[in-house]
């Protein structure tokens, strides 16, 4: 399978349901997902799924991650302490579009506690048909790693 049809995805308790959705409708659309978990909604730390889901997409495995959890500030911080990872933290579908187009973003965090699940698929759907923009955003992303 190409590489632009892989995501990993992954989060904590708060986001298991939505996740859960969100495989289901990403596997219908074709694309091949990699479940990191967590794997029922007991409580759990969002770190402990960030990561592999952040090494996953820092090792090329696949093109993209998802990360869902309450507010996505958790997964948000801790994806990015990678430093190939790019997440953005999306609650509608202007900013999952403009996380992609200005930052090429390439990880999505989503606040499961804060959008529907409608929500969550249209912002999935909309980061990942997003081209990054590229030009004088490039020159931007370029300054980002420490």
């Amino acid at each position: 399978m190409e590489l632009a049809k892989k995501i990993a995805i992954g989060g904590d308790h708060a986001g298991f349901e939505y996740k859960a959705e969100l495989i289901k409708v990403l596997t219908a659309e074709g694309y091949e997902v990699k479940d990191f978990g967590p794997f029922s909604t007991a409580s759990c730390d969002y770190a402990d799924f960030a990561h592999p889901v952040s090494l996953a997409v820092e090792n090329q495995e696949v093109t993209y991650g998802i990360l869902l959890c309450g507010s996505a500030n958790g997964v948000a911080i801790t994806a990015n302490k990678h430093q190939k990872i790019r997440a953005g933290l999306a609650w509608n579908v202007e900013v999952s579009s403009l996380i992609r187009l200005h930052n090429d973003a390439n990880v999505l965090c989503i606040p499961a506690r804060f959008v529907t699940l409608e929500e969550a698929i249209e912002i999935t759907n909309v980061f990942l048909e997003t081209a990054f923009e590229g030009g004088r955003h490039q020159l931007r992303i370029d300054k980002m790693p420490c």
